[in-house]
């Protein structure tokens, strides 16, 4: 990095050796799986600066906000509304917890058989080596799983600014109206921490400056159906997670100009992949940041990912918020209606969930499916099995792999891939 942080990170009391390490591991493994890439497109070297400033000049970035008197929130999961965070005058980020950390310290809180997820967020807490944490005025939890709910107990010992949002787990009239009164629960949270009441004016603006960020995405999204692929599943993934820390404008550029380089190389007919490379779509649990050990294994197995359905892709952000309403209660009801179209497993039944995979293979013309679940992670790999056998009554292929963040089973997971691929490709 171009600039000294180490006094900044000291100021948000991290443990600065066990962060070096953190940015040691984090640099080489980008180098290994990002930058080993070829035939990139040209925009990805804003992401590749995201990327070596993620801890750097973006933390800094905040810090000037704050001293502004504007306020950080920080959330795990794509059920928080950044609409609501913006119109209150707030800057919404995402929270690390995608590698392992601090693992024996972690399991003194939590059973060693939770999910990596959930064990990572303790990690990066009780390390000290997450300063989007550190530098949060609110967390955001939220009751999704069973596992996150009872965990969400013992981090309210281990930081002092937790604010816990409750989530309806059926798709019914009662459902909604507990999620709408979330929402409003929410907004008075958001007020009282910013001093801010939220107005129809400024609620209409963070619509538009969230659904600006989504489009960006939808335009990405729609240009990975070409073949040859115009970009690598991989960099479309890091976009999808730059997504929860980046300013939203300058995101939005970023991705809308990397679009306009990629319809050129379109119409060339180049692609990163030669044309007919197996596609494979990947559905399942999130991927936050530095999780690429399954993209990257995929990618350099001889097939390309063309989609993601999941809350780091199209689960969430593929609907955008109607911002028609004229006083504030519609548009609540209109932020309602958008998140609870989101079919996040922790729903029963979940059909919708299922539909929009099939959906997705068409409109990508994915070759099959690999459906990913993070150990422990019981919604996920319960509803594993009845995706696989849906898209395998017609006729699509379907691998489920089940793994955590470490890397020891890589050799394995890439032998299964790699006899995946060839079967699909046959």
């Amino acid at each position: 990095m171009s600039e000294d942080y180490t006094p900044m990170w000291k100021s948000l009391g991290m443990d600065l050796d066990a962060h070096d390490a953190l940015l040691g591991v984090l640099g080489q493994g980008y180098q290994e799986i990002y930058l080993a890439q070829k035939n990139r497109p040209e925009g990805m070297g804003y992401f590749d600066f995201v990327m070596s400033e993620v801890h750097g000049l973006r933390i800094k970035e905040l810090l000037d906000e704050k001293k502004q008197n504007r306020k950080i929130i920080g959330s795990y999961c794509v059920f928080v509304p950044e609409e609501i965070a913006l119109a209150g005058g707030a800057t919404l980020v995402g929270l690390c917890s995608g590698a392992d950390f601090a693992v024996e310290e972690v399991e003194k809180h939590l059973p060693r058989n939770t999910c990596s997820l959930i064990k990572s967020s303790f990690g990066f807490k009780l390390g000290r080596v997450c300063p989007y944490l550190e530098s949060a005025d609110m967390i955001v939890g939220e009751n999704t799983c069973d596992g996150k709910k009872k965990a969400y107990e013992t981090f309210a010992g281990i930081v002092d600014n937790l604010y816990v949002m409750d989530l309806p787990q059926v798709k019914s009239s009662q459902g909604r109206s507990l999620l709408k009164a979330e929402y409003e629960r929410f907004k008075i949270a958001v007020e009282k921490l910013t001093g801010n009441k939220i107005t129809v004016e400024s609620l209409k603006e963070g619509i538009k400056v969230v659904n600006a960020k989504r489009a960006a995405l939808h335009r990405l999204a729609t240009l990975r159906k070409a073949d040859p692929a115009p970009i690598s599943g991989l960099d479309a993934l890091l976009a999808n997670q730059v997504f929860f820390y980046d300013n939203p404008a300058r995101f939005t550029e970023s991705v809308n100009k990397i679009c306009d380089e990629l319809e050129v190389r379109i119409k060339k007919n180049q692609g990163v992949f030669p044309s007919k490379t197996p596609r494979i779509l990947i559905s399942g649990c999130p991927m936050a940041v530095p999780n690429w050990k399954l993209p990257w294994i995929i990618e350099t197995s001889g097939a390309v990912i063309v989609g993601e359905e999941s809350c780091v892709g199209e689960r969430g952000t593929r609907n955008l918020t109607e911002d028609s309403g004229k006083n504030l209660d519609e548009l609540m009801e209109a932020i309602t209606d958008r998140y609870f179209k989101v079919d996040c497993a922790i729903f029963t039944p979940n059909q919708d969930r299922s539909d929009h995979i099939v959906e997705m293979v068409k409109a990508y013309g994915a070759d099959g499916v690999i459906h990913y679940g993070l150990q422990f992670c019981q919604p996920y790999i319960m509803e594993s099995i009845p995706v696989e056998n849906k898209l395998e009554k017609i006729g699509i292929p379907c691998m489920r792999i089940e793994t955590d963040y470490g890397m020891e089973d890589v050799g394995q997971l890439k032998t299964r891939v790699e006899a995946f691929i060839e079967q699909i490709s046959d």
